[in-house]
């Protein structure tokens, strides 16, 4: 079987219902927490996190079995795919604030664009993994507001500039490897399929500009997150 992109048109029936659904359970989650017991808050992040976990490992274990899996498609190395590594380890470690603030400005701006412009990558036609794209990417913009809002974690200041200097670092390891394993993660090696007015030029003009929007996303999230700190 061929597998394929499946791209998701912005503002299509598809993309309303979806997206729709993906903020009706974000923000029925956020409601559930802010009247849960002390002792259950926890818990219930918890539960997301393990939501992530067994979509993470069956969707692994589905493509190995299927024959699909191989290293250029399926390392956890796009933005999204590192964020959901950490959201499914998060709350089950001693509390790391440098893990907590990338899966932040990461896993939020990473998530909205993944929503906003969908493209479901080596797509194999199954609910399974249209289900898991949604799931995932839900998972990793809830997670982090979640714990910020509902478990009292705190965004640190200049952590919007500790998390672009990790972002440029894992670009410097991605990057050459792309090269290597004929990979495209984080869209390093040519540009995503979709239309999405934030992808400028052909490579590598596209990351440069890449550099000025994530700065401006990852400044701005820090003021709109600590405006009542200001």
């Amino acid at each position: 079987m061929d597998l394929k992109n499946y791209i998701i048109d912005f503002l299509s029936d598809e993309w309303i219902r979806n997206t729709a659904y993906v903020i009706l359970t974000i923000l029925v989650c956020l409601f559930i927490g802010k009247f849960l017991k002390s002792n259950h808050k926890l818990k219930f992040a918890k539960l997301i996190a393990l939501v992530l976990i067994i979509t993470t490992v069956i969707g692994h274990s589905r493509n190995i079995l299927n024959g699909y899996w191989n290293l250029s498609d399926n390392l956890p190395l796009q933005l999204c795919g590192i964020s959901n590594l950490i959201a499914c380890c998060i709350l089950f470690i001693p509390k790391n604030k440098t893990l907590f603030e990338f899966l932040y400005y990461a896993g939020i701006i990473g998530a909205i664009q993944a929503f906003l412009t969908p493209q479901i990558n080596n797509f194999d036609g199954t609910n399974f993994e249209y289900l898991e794209y949604h799931i995932s990417h839900g998972g990793i913009l809830l997670l982090p507001i979640y714990m910020y809002n509902v478990l009292g974690y705190n965004i640190r200041k200049f952590s919007w500039l500790k998390v672009l200097i990790y972002l440029n670092l894992l670009v410097v390891v991605i990057l050459p490897l792309n090269f290597q394993i004929d990979s495209n993660y984080m869209y390093l090696a040519y540009p995503p399929n979709v239309d999405n007015p934030l992808i400028i030029g052909e490579w590598p003009y596209y990351i440069l500009y890449w550099e000025i929007i994530i700065l401006i996303f990852t400044y701005t999230l820090y003021v709109l997150s600590t405006r009542k700190k200001l």
